[in-house]
């Protein structure tokens, strides 16, 4: 592994697939030019609609999404991350899907997202993403790769889930992505100390690309897509427009986090 500069894509998708992948492609492309290797793509980048039109939509989605992956990745010669698109599994439901690619296109990791977010918020708003999302029944994978670290994937939720990150730490991750449309209300106090969380107790790089702004009807999300460091230290963060987070991974930074804070070998349960 040597030190390299990753990306935290910010994005305010729409329910319009053509219109989001445009988005996306002019953010890759940006944070191309700024020298990025690693790039990540927030959940639902493709398409942030009504659960209902999602569903309707989610082959398309599906399909269009992951040859997008692919498309990119060759173009730049670098690899992605998508945080987040359906993959269906019938006619009523589908998996929440992440899909890490390499500059060859081929695909490196996939993840079903777990932890299903199903919550009355106090400011009115009701979430039950299990009504269209079928739960992933497996942890999550970590690609290995000399050049860029150990890489373990994560969606949204599931940052509030500190054992899922801990097996990923003890399988060897390096870098947690945790692409994420965290909700407005909740990410204003929680979105950085939990992905700081998570950095500090598993001595981990953190990159985390984010929803913002509104997307529909009474939808909203935080922003703040950020990349954090195995301290905690918040190296990037592209606050509320839509943008990207450039920092550095260096594995002399991991080292040296791990040496002054061996918390990971002193482990007991």
């Amino acid at each position: 592994m040597k030190s390299y500069l990753a990306a935290a894509i910010q994005m305010t998708s729409k329910p319009d697939l053509g219109k989001n992948l445009t988005e996306a492609e002019e953010l890759i492309d940006l944070a191309v030019r700024q020298g990025a290797e690693l790039i990540g793509l927030p959940e639902n980048f493709a398409f942030l609609g009504t659960e209902a039109d999602k569903i309707a939509q989610a082959d398309a989605i599906a399909q269009k999404s992951e040859k997008f992956l692919k498309k990119m990745a060759q173009r730049y010669q670098v690899t992605i991350l998508g945080g987040g698109f359906p993959v269906p599994v019938d006619e009523k439901k589908a998996y929440n899907t992440a899909l890490l690619v390499d500059a060859s296109g081929s695909e490196l990791a996939r993840y079903q997202k777990a932890h299903l977010f199903d919550v009355n918020l106090p400011d009115g708003i009701t979430y039950c993403e299990s009504s269209t999302v079928m739960a992933g029944n497996a942890l999550p994978p970590i690609h290995f790769s000399e050049k860029l670290g150990n890489l373990g994937l994560s969606i949204c939720y599931d940052i509030r889930f500190p054992e899922l990150y801990r097996h990923l730490a003890e399988k060897g991750a390096d870098i947690l992505f945790v692409p994420a449309a965290f909700t407005a209300y909740t990410g204003k106090d929680h979105w950085k100390i939990l992905l700081q969380a998570r950095a500090i107790e598993n001595t981990a790089y953190v990159i985390a690309p984010a929803q913002t702004g509104n997307h529909y009807e009474m939808r909203h999300t935080h922003g703040h897509a950020m990349i954090i460091d195995p301290w905690g230290i918040v190296l990037a963060d592209a606050g509320t427009e839509s943008g990207v987070a450039i920092a550095e991974i260096n594995p002399a930074r991991l080292k040296q986090v791990r040496q002054q804070m061996p918390s990971l070998q002193h482990r007991v349960f």
